[in-house]
């Protein structure tokens, strides 16, 4: 399969192509270097629930058709990166995904050949702040978007065929979330092609497939891995971060029980 891989190295960005995950030019390279999104997207959409097993822990109803909600780009992070959980809250999600990359302008496609405009899939982790979720509910903007929260790679895959493929969540190498593709309400075709008619996508644009069920909380200094089958493996750390986003103005995190509700799913009693 046909791979991209995004690095700085010496202070100076590099593309690397590869196949099957293997670069010849990396067996070149002494010296670490540090991963960077294998894309930069103008615009990244999330789909609401796309997992059965997710509708069935929350105990929700299939949707006649999908919803989503937006991740701004300025979240994006890489393999390896960290994931800063701010001071003041507990609520912080991992949600293993799949991302879809788009390769080409997509506007009003035609679902029959939705595949031409997949440039490839990359790994997400879907991140979530829940301890804003009473105000944030009809936006996501603070529980989804803060930064680091959107982390993409290693690498861009372009020859993947998604179905019938595991996807695993790891914290601390234990199994947290275990599903398959073949799980999924919509598939990725149906996703750009419905979402295409209302947004006019472009070349690294992305969107989130969903997540499988069980989706918990995690503490600084958990490693979080998500393993897709012939994607390979994103791995990223959580920090506590030095900035409140409390200080005075706007919201502050909280707990309730829709928050936990959400956040804890079918642990919550």
């Amino acid at each position: 399969m046909k791979t991209i891989r995004r690095i700085i190295l010496n202070n100076d960005t590099k593309v690397l192509y590869g196949n099957d995950g293997i670069y010849s030019e990396i067996n070149n390279i002494s010296s670490k270097y540090k991963f960077l999104p294998p894309v930069e997207p103008s615009v990244i959409v999330c789909v609401h629930l796309n997992y059965r097993s997710r509708l069935d822990e929350l105990q929700r109803v299939q949707p006649e058709a999908p919803t989503y909600f937006l991740k701004p780009v300025s979240c994006i992070n890489s393999h390896l990166g960290e994931i800063v959980r701010p001071p003041g809250c507990k609520f912080l999600n991992y949600e293993g995904e799949i991302a879809l990359v788009v390769g080409k302008t997509a506007k009003n496609i035609d679902f029959k050949k939705a595949g031409e405009y997949i440039l490839g899939y990359t790994i997400a982790n879907d991140f979530g702040l829940h301890d804003f979720r009473d105000t944030d509910e009809n936006s996501m903007v603070r529980v989804k978007g803060t930064d680091t929260l959107g982390p993409i790679g290693p690498d861009l895959v372009m020859d993947w065929d998604y179905k019938n493929k595991s996807i695993r969540t790891y914290v601390n190498d234990k199994i947290v979330q275990e599903s398959n593709t073949n799980n999924m309400i919509w598939s990725p075709e149906y996703l750009l092609t419905d979402l295409s008619r209302s947004i006019t996508f472009k070349k690294g644009d992305i969107i989130l497939t969903g997540t499988p069920a069980n989706s918990r909380p995690v503490k600084p200094g958990s490693i979080v891995k998500v393993e897709v089958e012939n994607l390979g493996v994103l791995e990223n750390t959580i920090v506590e971060g030095i900035s409140s986003l409390s200080r005075g103005v706007g919201a502050i995190p909280k707990d309730s029980k829709h928050i936990r509700s959400i956040s804890l799913g079918s642990d919550y009693k």
